[in-house]
């Protein structure tokens, strides 16, 4: 998959475009990027995908824009694992922001991007003021050669899947539940990092992986599985939060424990699979309560990873 970080000012070859934020690439992504690389198949044309970083209601209310389900890096690997061919980021800005909707379909859609074919949500929306929409582009692709297909909102078991509901499943503690939106286990990758060696003098060493985001959809203590340090995942217990009874501060950090694990792996960049949800966090009076506590998540999750082999 190509990655370009600008938009042409004018693009050489035709392409079927689908454009949106894409977060978490859940399973109405999957649906539509599906379709989008079997209608580029069709017409023997690249499939391509433009997305905005930051997004735009990051740009305009940073304080109050939802968490992330995954960062620039984690979306970028799931969209190259949908097949699509090429992917356009764009850099929403004050410039962009100001574009009306015909300059956006004029100078980004048409002249840089060549867009043969465009596939949108049913959300859809674009240009100064969100002013354009489905019709719009309709309007445009008969008088500029493109058409433009409309995906509908997909149900998953009577549900609507957005990024939303994953998110609030996520919060909620519903992790089997974001499972099903997703399609696949809610994950989160980073590379693993020196820490304060803590969880070492109490007994229970953790691989303390990089948070490069500030807000996070899910904080607590988890049952993960690992990859990237062996052939088949490892399972392990994780706190993902800010670390209350050490007073750390804000800035969440995420711990796993692995279980009958003990090599160095420093430096190694790993994904943590979220499973199931052991407890929210808590902060105890002492670090021999803080220990007793964690003796206790690493049982539970013996117990479910012994229940699942059962089962």
């Amino acid at each position: 998959m190509l990655v370009f970080r600008t938009i042409p000012v004018q693009a050489t070859t035709s392409k079927v475009l689908t454009i949106g934020n894409f977060d978490g690439v859940h399973r109405g992504h999957q649906a539509l990027l599906e379709r989008l690389n079997a209608h580029a198949r069709s017409l023997d044309l690249p499939s391509a995908l433009l997305t905005f970083e930051p997004s735009p209601r990051e740009f305009f209310s940073p304080l109050q824009a939802p968490a992330r389900l995954t960062s620039l890096r984690e979306k970028l690997g799931l969209i190259e694992d949908s097949g699509v061919d090429q992917v356009y980021l764009c850099h929403f800005n004050a410039k962009v922001a100001s574009l009306s909707a015909n300059d956006f379909i004029r100078n980004i859609l048409v002249k840089g991007l060549a867009v043969r074919h465009l596939m949108i949500g049913d959300d859809f929306r674009f240009g100064k003021g969100r002013s354009g929409d489905f019709e719009l582009l309709q309007r445009a692709g008969r008088e500029q050669g493109f058409t433009v297909e409309m995906m509908p909102t997909i149900d998953w078991q009577g549900e609507r899947v957005s990024s939303s509901a994953v998110r609030e499943a996520l919060e909620n503690g519903e992790i089997e539940h974001a499972e099903r939106l997703l399609g696949r286990a809610y994950r989160i990758a980073g590379r693993v990092m020196h820490g304060k060696k803590l969880g070492r003098q109490l007994g229970f060493p953790t691989a303390n992986v990089q948070i490069k985001r500030k807000r996070l959809p899910l904080l607590g203590v988890y049952v993960v599985t690992v990859s990237g340090i062996a052939e088949r995942p490892l399972p392990g217990a994780a706190s993902l939060g800010v670390r209350p009874t050490l007073g750390d501060g804000l800035q969440p950090m995420l711990e796993v424990h692995l279980l009958d694990f003990d090599r160095n792996i420093y430096g190694a960049h790993v994904t943590i699979d979220f499973m199931h949800k052991l407890r929210d966090q808590a902060k105890y009076d002492s670090l021999d309560d803080l220990k007793a506590q964690i003796a206790r998540d690493v049982e539970a999750t013996r117990n479910y990873f012994a229940n699942r082999q059962n089962g």
